[in-house]
């Protein structure tokens, strides 16, 4: 007999189920002041169709981060600052490297390019990975894989434009000289007077190492001499990181790369792993019945696939999760060719970044501090749209619910859910009347009242009498 339609496919369609932090899964009774309807709503983020607003919602992203990135460029082509120096600083007398190691044209293949070829073959081709049951219409699949590919590509553009507007905004700021600036000046030394700078500088007969302004440069190629005033911090440092760094935590998530560990409980482990799977609610017990419909026919069978709701499969589980007592046996190792994989774009990243250095195009602090702002961008761009490495089974987060696509506003939990998804009643105590405890509650609290009252109050009668 075939299983009875399973309302929460809507929710797993884009939405992955979550869990607590020690491994229980978010439900009704699990998550505060929230209210997971099993039945999907026209217009509720458990709909089975995304709505134009939350489209509109997604595009606005993507012509911010567009927006955003023109700026950087514009700030590139702004004149810096220009830092006063000396004709005699040996950190800035490296000679200019006509050919660089890692030109514009393939730090922009190797952080942009080869990232969103990478997650795209990723995406349609391990999305939504082994955990799909069999049975799993194909519209489900695929939106699931697009929706990874969007999540992925969106954190990816974040990464890149959070350290590229930064690195540009600061390079012109500080106007610090790179290693290579006397290369690229061709300081007009005989003229040193008339060029002094700084405090207490008298002209002397002389030069002995005083600070001169950017005017003595006779370099006819004003945009050579700029960049020659942009070295902190490395901008090819910071977008490599961006990037490449974000491309590593990408494959780390979707190749469940992980450092083990144990779990506090047995059950928390069936509960993670059920709950990470693709499709939860389509999942099915031995007796062939999904956690959806099961969940419909009690309202409390499905809660935990992990105890069947036949007696003698429920003692099997329990003597199976008895035997479980080696915690060597929780976790285990992934295998190193997945890890090799994950952190060869880090070490491309390592490799651009080195490279300023013997290019004598950045001084080492420089180097540093863009790789630094590169890291910073990539994790908060993954996490902005992905689920924790070690949590999240690979999944990104789902999308913003209908209401809150734009908006969510004080006392929202979340923007994944509507407001009419919401339990809010008007106060707390009307909150417990929602459950049969809070009724009972009610109903003694009503049953003092009645004996308060002077009407109702007899002197003879003691709360305490037996």
């Amino acid at each position: 007999m075939p299983a009875p339609q399973d309302p929460e496919d809507r929710q797993n369609l884009l939405h992955p189920a979550s869990y607590t932090a020690d491994g229980r899964q978010h439900s009704a009774a699990t998550t505060p002041d929230m209210k997971f309807p099993s039945m999907a709503r026209p217009g509720s983020q458990y709909s089975n169709k995304i709505t134009m607003v939350q489209i509109l919602s997604y595009a606005l992203d993507w012509i911010i981060l567009i927006i955003v990135g023109v700026a950087g460029t514009l700030l590139n082509k702004v004149p810096p600052n220009k830092r006063p120096f000396s004709l005699q600083d040996l950190n800035i007398s490296f000679p200019f490297a006509e050919k660089e190691t890692v030109n514009s044209f393939w730090l922009l293949m190797c952080n942009a390019v080869f990232p969103i070829v990478i997650i795209l073959f990723v995406a349609l081709v391990f999305v939504p990975g082994s955990t799909v049951p069999k049975g799993t219409p194909k519209r489900l699949i695929w939106n699931r894989k697009l929706w990874e590919l969007h999540t992925g590509w969106l954190g990816l553009a974040l990464s890149l434009i959070t350290a590229w507007i930064v690195t540009s905004g600061m390079k012109n700021m500080n106007g610090r000289p790179r290693p290579d600036l006397l290369s690229r000046c061709l300081a007009d030394a005989e003229n040193w007077r008339q060029h002094l700078a700084g405090y207490n500088n008298p002209p002397t007969d002389s030069y002995h190492g005083q600070l001169v302004k950017a005017t003595i440069c006779t370099q006819t190629d004003h945009e050579k001499l700029d960049d020659g005033f942009r070295s902190y911090p490395s901008g090819h440092s910071s977008s490599a990181a961006a990037g490449l760094i974000y491309l590593s935590l990408f494959l780390a998530s979707k190749f469940a790369l992980t450092i083990p560990f144990v779990l506090p409980e047995s059950d928390a482990a069936a509960s993670m792993a059920e709950s990470a799977a693709a499709f939860p609610s389509r999942l099915r017990n031995n007796r062939g019945t999904t956690a959806a419909s099961r969940a419909a026919g009690n309202g409390q069978a499905g809660d935990n696939l992990s105890y069947p709701d036949d007696p003698e499969m429920s003692q099997q589980v329990a003597t199976h999760h008895s035997q479980i007592i080696a915690v060597r046996r929780q976790a285990a190792a992934p295998p190193l060719y997945l890890l090799l994989l994950a952190v060869l774009p880090f070490f491309t990243a390592v490799f651009i970044a080195s490279s300023r250095w013997f290019d004598f195009r950045h001084h080492a602090f420089d180097i540093l501090f863009g790789f630094f702002i590169g890291v910073v961008s990539a994790w908060f761009a993954f996490r902005f749209y992905h689920l924790p490495l070690r949590s999240g089974a690979g999944w990104s987060w789902g999308p913003r619910s209908h209401d809150k696509a734009f908006w969510a506003g004080m006392g929202s939990y979340t923007y994944a859910t509507n407001h009419q998804d919401w339990d809010t009643p008007r106060d707390d105590e009307e909150r417990m009347m929602t459950t049969g405890r809070g009724q009972n509650i009610e109903l003694e609290n009503r049953n003092r009242s009645k004996l308060s009252t002077p009407e109702n109050t007899d002197t003879s009668y003691s709360p305490h009498a037996r």
